[in-house]
C-alpha cells in the first residue's frame, strides 16, 4: 500500500479520535449535576422540571424542598449551585452573596386557606375583614365567621420554618389588615397560635388532624391532599376559590422590577393571596461547565418548562419577561469566583 495513503488514514484516524474525545468530553461537561434546594411552594412543579429535563437532556437537577429562608440560606453558604425562594432575599442578605444573585422568576401561584370543620360539607367563605381577624387572633370561634357555622374553637396552624409561602400570605395579610400584620417569612403573628409545623406538609398533617383548624398551603398541595379551601373575598367584594385560572387573574397585571422581583400586594381581580417564585443563581460559577449547565436549565424552564406549568395549577411567566430573563441569565452568568 501507498505510504502516502497509509499516512492519510492514520491522520484521519488520530483526527476523527480526538474529535470523537471532544465530543465525548463536551458531552460529559453538559451533562454536569445540578444541586438545588429551598422553597416548598414550587416543589411539586420543580420536579416534574428537572424529572422530563433529565429525560430530555441526561443532565440530572436535584432539588431538596426546605423552605425559602434556609434554601437562602445554604446559597449564602455556596452549598448548592441554585436555590429556590418565593420571596426575594433581604439587603443584608445579599450583602452576603460574594458570588452575586440572579433571580429568575419561574411561576405564579396561589396560597390556599385550608380548614378542617367536620360536618360542615359546604364550602366556607371568608371575608377580607374575618381572614384579617383570624389570623390576628381576634376571632377565635366559628360562629363568629357565619351563624351557619358550628360553635366551635378556631385552631389556627401556621409554618415553623422560614418560609416563602408565609411571606405570600402576611404580605396579603398586611395589605387588608393595614400594617397590623408585616410581611415575612417566618411572622410574629401577635396572638398564641394553636400550633406551628414545617413545610405545607407539617401544617396539612396538624390542619387534618385537628377539629376546628385553618392553615395554609400552596394552592396545588391542597387540592393534590384533597382539602378544602375557602373562598377568599377580593377588592371587588367576589368570594374566590383557588384555581389556575383565578390565580392567572390575580396576577395578569402584576408589575416587574428590573431584577425581577414584582410589586403585588392586593390583585383587584381574581384569588388575590397569589405570588411568584424565584430561582436564586450566582452571577458567578467555578467553571464553564457549571455556568453553562445553569444556563442550559434556565433555558429550558422559562422556555419548554412553562408548558408544564398549567397541568400542576401554577400560572406561566409572561412570554416577554421570560425572554428578558433568559437574556439576564446568559449576559450577568460568567466564570469567575
Amino acid at each position: 500500500m501507498n505510504l502516502a495513503v497509509i499516512k492519510s488514514r492514520r491522520t484521519l484516524i488520530t483526527l476523527t479520535v480526538t474529535v470523537a474525545i471532544v465530543l465525548i468530553s463536551l458531552k460529559a461537561a453538559s451533562a454536569i449535576p445540578l444541586f438545588g434546594a429551598g422553597a416548598s411552594f414550587p416543589e411539586p412543579l420543580y420536579q416534574r422540571y428537572f424529572s422530563q429535563y433529565q429525560q430530555e437532556t441526561s443532565v440530572n437537577v436535584s432539588y431538596s424542598t426546605i423552605g425559602s429562608g434556609t434554601g437562602i440560606e445554604e446559597f449564602i453558604n455556596e452549598s448548592v449551585d441554585f436555590a429556590g425562594s418565593d420571596m426575594p432575599p433581604t439587603d443584608e442578605e445579599k450583602s452576603q452573596m460574594k458570588r452575586g444573585l440572579q433571580m429568575v422568576p419561574t411561576a405564579g401561584g396561589a396560597v390556599s386557606v385550608i380548614y378542617n370543620l367536620q360536618g360542615v360539607v359546604s364550602s366556607v367563605r371568608l371575608s377580607r375583614d374575618t381572614l384579617g381577624k383570624i389570623f390576628t387572633g381576634q376571632i377565635g370561634n366559628w360562629k363568629q365567621v357565619n351563624t351557619y357555622l358550628p360553635r366551635r374553637d378556631i385552631k389556627v396552624i401556621v409554618r415553623s420554618d422560614s418560609s416563602g409561602t408565609s411571606f405570600i400570605f402576611t404580605k396579603y395579610l398586611s395589605a387588608i389588615t393595614h400594617g397590623l400584620i408585616k410581611p415575612s417569612r417566618k411572622p410574629d403573628w401577635g396572638f398564641k397560635v394553636f400550633s406551628s409545623r414545617p413545610q405545607n406538609g407539617g401544617v396539612a398533617a396538624e390542619v387534618r388532624r385537628i377539629d376546628g383548624a385553618i392553615g395554609y398551603v400552596e394552592a396545588h398541595y391542597a387540592v393534590e391532599n384533597n382539602f378544602p379551601s375557602a373562598r377568599i373575598e377580593n377588592q371587588e367584594g367576589r368570594y374566590i376559590k383557588p384555581s389556575l385560572d383565578q390565580a392567572s387573574k390575580g396576577l395578569v397585571n402584576v408589575e416587574f422590577n428590573q431584577d425581577f422581583t414584582l410589586k403585588l400586594n392586593d390583585p383587584a381581580d381574581g384569588y388575590p393571596i397569589v405570588g411568584l417564585t424565584w430561582l436564586l443563581l450566582y452571577q458567578k460559577y467555578p467553571n464553564q461547565a457549571k455556568a453553562q449547565g445553569i444556563k442550559d436549565m434556565v433555558n429550558w424552564i422559562l422556555t419548554k418548562g412553562q408548558d408544564l406549568n398549567g397541568e400542576l395549577g401554577y400560572t406561566r411567566i409572561p412570554d416577554d419577561i421570560a425572554r428578558q430573563a433568559i437574556e439576564a441569565v446568559n449576559q450577568n452568568i460568567t466564570v469567575g469566583s
